[in-house]
């Protein structure tokens, strides 16, 4: 069975409600998903090494920590080796989002410190491109490298529309992709 891991860290939500937006669109068009998570602090199961290996495609998000992915993503992502050495990885499609409490808060250097693993993996990162509507006009998360969400001070969970629909775009397009790729 092929499909879609979405596979996500969240303390407040705002990751955990991104990674459902993702899943939602994505089995919309017609793919397979799984959520899983770092912790057991989570309703969703912790990932496991095989349900990376044997995924379709991956969308990772973490909330933004100093400009960098949280601990337990990058914990989790040092286990991964055997995967790297026979290249599991490659060639599967994936995408990265994020969220952070303020607009400059690092959401797109904690993008790229994500994209970093899933390149050395093999993995073809797929952005958001700018035939996204709502990437242009949102006042609050949406970057080129991935999906974003901005809590603000008051440390919001609720996505925006824009927010919503630029992680909608990204389950549609991983979907798409697993399709071609298949």
């Amino acid at each position: 069975m092929s499909y879609l891991l979405v596979l996500y860290h969240s303390r407040t939500d705002s990751v955990k409600n991104m990674a459902y937006e993702i899943s939602d669109a994505a089995q919309h068009s017609g793919i397979d998903v799984k959520i899983r998570c770092f912790s057991d602090d989570s309703d969703d199961l912790v990932v496991t090494i095989d349900d990376l290996k044997n995924c379709a495609g991956l969308a990772f998000g973490s909330p933004t920590r100093f400009g960098m992915m949280a601990s337990p993503a990058k914990q989790f992502w040092e286990t991964t080796s055997d995967l790297w050495l026979a290249g599991q990885l490659i060639d599967k499609p994936a995408a990265v989002f994020t969220s952070s409490s303020s607009q400059h808060g690092g959401n797109e250097s904690t993008l790229l410190s994500m994209a970093l693993p899933l390149l050395h993996h093999g993995m073809l990162l797929c952005g958001v491109p700018y035939d996204v509507p709502a990437l242009s006009a949102t006042q609050t998360g949406g970057t080129p490298y991935g999906a974003s969400h901005v809590s603000g001070l008051t440390n919001s969970s609720n996505l925006s529309q824009d927010e919503i629909a630029i992680c909608q775009s990204v389950g549609n397009r991983l979907a798409k992709l697993i399709k071609q790729l298949q």
